[in-house]
């Protein structure tokens, strides 16, 4: 293994590299805890409900590229995802997380929280590496590492200081990576190890995903879905992966609800509506207005709750 390189502590002096504009004067490393901007950041981030919205954001920037309702996949570690497409994610999740906090796109770095500049870095990368560019060295940075293995999201806010950067000469804008020393160190923690949304299409067996995905008519394959994954909630994004390809998916996956009903008993509830809400929390699920769930009849019974109507529209 090469030597780790010596942790580079507060008080040192950081010489930002030359950037458009010029060379910024070199500074003094000032410690997270003394950092009034790192800490006015931090302070403001986990007073929202950080932990559900950055969940969200990175669960939507991760669906975004593998774009389920165009191409079937559901999973970044696909095959077919390919490691440029799995890289873009940490791209496209700047966008997803800006929105997601109600914040807007500010120059000259990707955004603002009170009143002071913001880079947003994603990364899907093994260990604690982030491509940091010229602009954003020194600056107060929200970095998100997706764990796509575990399906998994962690962020950490750091001052990204020059002297905390490695490499820079390999690629052609001049970009360099975090050390991990200095990220263990004295980046601040915004959310520790969160799991993603669950997908509920990673449950199914090779077999089962060969039916879901085969070449039987949708409304078989959805009756299929919902037998293997009976009392399992089902987002509308993964219907719509099981439908890649087809005009109006969903009104062939809502048809396929007589069937679950009369020949497998299973009742499907489905988010849209606020009875069936209400049946699926009082069954023990929650389900938003874009999700399913499909309940053995028997489970109605056996907690008093009574079986909505059919429906086979939205």
């Amino acid at each position: 293994m090469p030597p780790t390189s010596p942790l580079v502590e507060p008080g040192s002096l950081c010489q930002p590299d030359e950037r458009k504009g010029g060379r910024a004067a070199p500074h003094r490393v000032v410690d997270p805890a003394d950092d009034e901007d790192l800490q006015a950041v931090h302070s403001w981030l986990v007073a929202q409900p950080v932990d559900a919205l950055l969940r969200t954001a990175t669960d939507d920037a991760v669906r975004y590229v593998l774009d389920g309702a165009r191409t079937w996949r559901f999973d970044l570690m696909d095959p077919k995802v390919d490691s440029d497409e799995r890289s873009s994610v940490g791209t496209k999740l700047q966008y997803h997380i800006i929105e997601r906090l109600g914040l807007a796109k500010v120059p000259p770095l990707d955004t603002e929280i009170v009143g002071v500049a913001v880079e947003i870095k994603g990364t899907v990368r093994d260990g604690y590496q982030w491509m940091i560019p010229r602009e954003g060295q020194c600056q107060v940075t929200l970095l998100v590492r997706i764990d796509p293995k575990a399906h998994r999201f962690a962020a950490w806010l750091m001052r990204t200081h020059r002297v905390w950067l490695a490499g820079g000469s390999g690629n052609q804008d001049k970009k360099r990576s975090t050390l991990a020393g200095p990220v263990r160190a004295y980046a601040l923690e915004v959310v520790r190890w969160t799991s993603l949304p669950p997908e509920p299409l990673r449950l199914l067996t090779r077999d089962q995903l060969d039916v879901v995905f085969g070449r039987d008519g949708l409304r078989k394959r959805a009756t299929e879905l919902f037998s293997y994954l009976s009392e399992t909630v089902v987002p509308r994004a993964s219907l719509a992966t099981v439908g890649a390809g087809l005009h109006d998916p969903m009104k062939r996956i809502r048809e396929a609800k007589v069937s679950l009903r009369e020949d497998h008993d299973l009742i499907v509830l489905v988010g849209t509506w606020v009875d069936e809400r209400e049946a699926a929390r009082r069954l023990g699920h929650d389900i938003s207005v874009e999700d399913w769930v499909a309940v053995p009849r028997h489970r109605f019974v056996d907690a008093g709750v009574a079986v909505p109507p059919l429906r086979t529209s939205e």
